[in-house]
């Protein structure tokens, strides 16, 4: 749908609070993936890479990172609605605004807890606020736009563009563990399961 007709779209007191929720609980949910110090996801990393290299916050890289990736969006034909332009600027806000708040893990417990809740956060919320149907953030902009051009399952391309940009990251000086290959490679099946449940059915669905 175009930003317009989606703004049209019925349901819209369900699905404006689910995007906001979807976006500020991604966002807050990176903060709990870096704090584990035990890998966080893809795009966290080359988010890190780009903080280190120039002095700005994780939240304003990760923001920044948003609105150029948009710029991949004009070979796949993908359409901007209300949910990519606050993508652009809750996302990364939530993360900064989470890492104020929540304390350092004390102990490797308490790591593993930050990395296990993270993941879910992330893969949950991505859907949740993907599901909304007011468009998709600018990093599943190439997701879906990937999508509707190869054919592909949603798992598969999800997967290709986290390993892509999990080596970019690396390369700028993000740091990788174990934990971030696992959400590169559990992060589309993980998606695609939760939108299930979280894409809200619309009356055009069954013309």
């Amino acid at each position: 749908m175009t930003a317009a007709e989606q703004l049209r779209a019925e349901k819209k007191a369900w699905r404006f609070p689910q995007l906001v929720v979807g976006l500020i609980g991604y966002g807050t949910s990176l903060t709990f993936l870096v704090q584990s110090s035990l890998g966080a996801s893809s795009w966290s990393v080359l988010a890190e890479g780009i903080s280190l290299r120039s002095g700005m916050t994780f939240g304003w890289a990760t923001n920044l990172t948003a609105v150029a990736v948009l710029l991949c969006w004009i070979p796949l034909r993908e359409l901007p609605g209300v949910g990519t332009f606050l993508n652009v600027v809750l996302v990364g806000t939530s993360a900064d605004v989470a890492a104020s708040f929540l304390p350092m893990p004390a102990s490797l417990p308490q790591q593993l807890g930050y990395f296990v809740l993270g993941l879910l956060m992330l893969t949950f919320f991505d859907a949740v606020y993907l599901g909304a149907r007011f468009g998709s953030g600018p990093r599943d902009g190439l997701m879906t736009g990937a999508v509707r051009i190869t054919g592909r399952p949603i798992w598969m391309v999800r997967t290709g563009i986290e390993v892509v940009v999990l080596a970019a990251g690396w390369i700028l000086g993000g740091t990788v563990g174990f934990g971030t290959l696992l959400i590169a490679f559990c992060m589309g099946p993980m998606v695609q399961n939760f939108l299930r449940f979280t894409t809200v059915r619309l009356a055009g669905d069954h013309e």
